[in-house]
């Protein structure tokens, strides 16, 4: 008999729209606005920071606090010079990958709603290709077109220096297996910690500490959301999930990468910022629940919220579960189902195995 998922077919309906719902760092707030409502009715209360983090929390009022987390923000592009002829040239907003812009559409926000434009590129044939001399894209060549002729044009669009910039690409599912789409990283994750409020709701769980599913903006700047919120909140426990490479496709150096399989389970990451009891408890939890896992060791830091909540305030006993991804940082990314399903269970099953009160310290 075919495992039930824990996905149901509304959940499903939200996932298609928060992906596409574009979050860029710094303006995440239409895209946080979807996530709250959609997690209202799982939850007790909720608060909001200065920046947009979202802690959603249930059970509240209890001393013993626990984080879940994931981050809300997607790669950009800043309008950074407009050309007499309404050319357009960008700056990076995180960590957006140059090498994928050219032929791709996107979308320029400004105040008087969307404007289309595309990332043009020369065409193959005047390029200098058999001189062996051709130019790769980058920062100084890559340009956006919105279908003007001068800056006058491009201006009275709405289109000025500092609008911000997402690529267009949607929400699809591929051979009934992956789920693709851009900001994979990291609405999977805010995805994921809403379906695990939605599950301990459904299943009338009744947690004995308070807990606080948060959605943190800024991350691909610098965990700079997560910074904030895990001061506001000052938890006991931090669980973080976020997504990490999938390193089976062609091109990937397993002796850099490690040998991580999209299909295998969430990953489980070893590292200073980890705090390995609550790590043991993850995994016994997902051993005695037989949730397929993975694992990973991170170098000096993990890159992700993790090591913001870590070392935040007096330290906060902390956690990473990486859902593995293939392409990260393009339109494309793409995650197995079966993997967000044992994601949310890992999570799920989890904080049920955390006791009120629970002392992870290495030394008493």
């Amino acid at each position: 008999m075919a495992k039930k998922s824990v996905i149901n077919a509304e959940s499903l309906k939200f996932l298609e729209k928060y992906i596409n719902n574009p979050s860029p760092t710094g303006f995440e707030a239409l895209g946080q606005q979807a996530w709250l409502d959609y997690i209202r009715p799982y939850v007790d209360t909720y608060e909001t920071d200065t920046y947009g983090s979202v802690a959603a929390v249930i059970n509240p009022g209890q001393k013993y606090k626990v984080v879940i987390e994931a981050h809300a923000d997607e790669i950009s592009w800043f309008v950074h010079y407009i050309t007499d002829q309404g050319f357009i040239y960008v700056r990076r907003n995180g960590g957006s990958d140059h090498m994928i812009a050219p032929s791709k559409r996107v979308i320029i926000h400004t105040d008087n709603g969307p404007v289309r434009a595309v990332f043009g590129w020369p065409a193959i044939h005047t390029r200098n290709i058999a001189s062996g001399k051709e130019e790769a894209p980058s920062m100084k060549n890559i340009t956006l077109d919105c279908g003007c002729t001068t800056k006058e044009e491009v201006e009275k669009l709405g289109v000025h220096v500092g609008c911000v910039v997402t690529f267009e690409d949607e929400f699809m599912v591929l051979n009934d297996r992956y789920y693709v789409g851009r900001a994979l990283d990291n609405r999977a994750g805010g995805f994921m910690i809403a379906e695990v409020a939605r599950l301990l709701k459904k299943n009338k769980v009744n947690l004995p500490y308070t807990l606080y599913v948060v959605n943190a903006v800024q991350e691909e700047v610098g965990l700079r959301g997560a910074e904030m919120i895990s001061r506001r909140i000052e938890p006991d426990v931090a669980i973080v999930t976020d997504v990490c490479h999938d390193t089976q496709t062609p091109m990937i150096d397993k002796k850099e990468q490690g040998d991580l399989h999209g299909g295998k389970g969430p990953v489980l990451t070893y590292g200073p910022a980890v705090q390995n009891n609550l790590l043991k408890k993850i995994i016994a939890t997902a051993e005695s629940k037989k949730i397929p896992f993975q694992r990973a060791a991170a170098s000096r830091s993990t890159g992700t919220d993790t090591d913001a909540f870590a070392y935040s305030g007096r330290g906060t006993a902390s956690a990473l579960i990486s859902l593995p991804l293939r392409y990260m940082h393009t339109t494309v990314e793409m995650v197995r189902k079966e993997d967000v399903e044992n994601v949310i269970l890992l999570i799920y099953e989890t904080l049920q195995n955390i006791k009120a009160g629970e002392d992870f310290r290495y030394l008493k």
